[in-house]
């Protein structure tokens, strides 16, 4: 299994248009980017994305526009399905599997495309690709939410989409024993935002669970470049 982060950013990104502060200003004059989050999913020569984000068509082709055979949504927020559109008269539309709540509303935007529709309740595993794929809830106020775990027998990824520390204990218990964790961090510790993880929510988080390894996703602006364990548009990681 191999995942790659064709995103890492919050909903508008960075560098922000328009925005002169240190983080937007280093990120033009060195070509950095946060895209809006979405991740791809390589296994047994098959391609998952977990959400379509705005960015999608540039993020597709900075990785050699692979065939994508499924999407995964997270949730209803623009920055995380938008981005679907983009395979009109690209490829073949791919099925997509959501919570029942989410894939009623994302697909009601994309009516006018014609595409295979899997709704799974959060907490009941199915197979796809080789792999073994669980939406679990988190706290994500309004909106509902659902965060991902992938298994191939052997490794064990979690993705918490976007949320607050107060995910559902059920949820907190898939998320033990990870290779990877992926967490929601938008802003610097010294702001808190009532339905994201800043910076320290995700550490301490990740404290708490003890993957072998994490990175932060969903990034402002507001976060300093080199902080540890932030993620990095196009980053890959490998596992059995």
């Amino acid at each position: 299994m191999k995942i790659t982060l064709l995103g890492t950013g919050d909903a508008v990104g960075t560098p922000r248009i328009g925005c002169e502060c240190p983080q937007c200003t280093r990120a033009k004059k060195e070509g950095l980017t946060r895209l809006r989050t979405s991740i791809l999913v390589e296994n047994e020569g098959r391609h998952l994305l977990i959400d379509t984000s705005p960015d999608l068509r540039t993020q597709l082709l900075r990785t050699d526009s692979p065939h994508i055979d499924a999407v995964l949504w997270t949730h209803g927020h623009y920055d995380h399905f938008i981005g679907f559109g983009e395979f009109y008269r690209v490829q073949k539309i791919p099925p997509v599997f959501a919570a029942p709540q989410v894939l009623n509303y994302c697909a009601d935007t994309f009516r006018f495309l014609s595409f295979e529709k899997g709704a799974i309740q959060p907490y009941e595993p199915f197979e796809i690709f080789g792999m073994t794929v669980t939406f679990f809830m988190v706290k994500h106020p309004p909106a509902f939410t659902c965060g991902v775990l992938l298994e191939t027998g052997v490794s064990r990824v979690g993705f918490t989409s976007d949320t607050n520390s107060d995910i559902p204990e059920k949820s907190i218990d898939l998320l033990r024993d990870l290779d990877m964790l992926f967490l929601d961090a938008i802003v610097p510790s010294s702001i808190t935002i009532q339905k994201h993880m800043n910076y320290l929510d995700a550490c301490t988080l990740a404290a708490q669970l003890s993957p072998k390894d994490f990175r932060c996703v969903h990034m402002s602006h507001l976060l300093p470049w080199d902080l540890p364990h932030l993620g990095k548009d196009g980053e890959s990681f490998e596992f059995p």
